[in-house]
């Protein structure tokens, strides 16, 4: 039989795994800036199977608004720049035979604010995820009073840590949004 403190840290866990999830689709998020994490989503087809880009080629940001991408393999070129067209990332490649420039275009004020508004939407799926995880770990919580392996006392100590950690974890979400859209935002 579990107790709280396996419920808690069982909880932590998860909320912690969607965190790491948020930053990662939050990082995706293509800003005004080049960052080679907007690429981590572009999968290329060679050696017959689809790979992730960053195991077949070097990803670098030699400027502010520009993504250099370095095939290991000279003769998959082509199949990159494919795969970086097919992702609809909104990048021109441009080829030179050894590497492939990415330029970021400046974002429209348009622009920033439908990425806002996907990155909010995000966002609150990700709260939502935590919330889930809350009502999994109290149920759990109810069930053990229930099944009196735990006191009452015990079960409102219990919902009171797993609220409080649901707190810390929805904040932190909304950091990490409230820094993203102040990125996204900048000129």
């Amino acid at each position: 039989m579990e107790t709280i403190k396996e419920v808690w840290e069982q909880a932590n866990g998860r909320m912690q795994k969607v965190i790491e999830v948020a930053k990662k689709d939050f990082a995706a998020i293509r800003t005004g800036r080049a960052n080679p994490a907007i690429l981590d989503r572009v999968t290329v087809e060679c050696y017959g199977s689809m790979m992730p880009l960053n195991q077949v080629a070097n990803i670098s940001a030699p400027e502010p608004r520009m993504l250099m991408v370095q095939p290991w393999d000279k003769s998959i070129l082509a199949s990159v720049e494919r795969a970086i067209l097919k992702a609809d990332l909104g990048l021109n490649p441009t080829n030179d035979g050894n590497v492939i420039r990415l330029v970021i275009p400046q974002l429209t004020e348009e622009r920033r604010r439908e990425l806002v508004k996907l990155l909010k939407k995000d966002a609150e799926e990700k709260r939502v995820a935590i919330r889930n995880i809350r009502r999994d770990a109290n149920d759990t919580i109810k069930k053990l009073e229930k099944d009196s392996v735990i006191t009452e006392d015990e079960s409102k100590k219990g919902l009171d840590d797993i609220q409080k950690l649901t707190d810390k974890y929805i904040a932190e979400i909304d950091k990490l949004t409230a820094n993203k859209e102040q990125e996204i935002m900048e000129v």
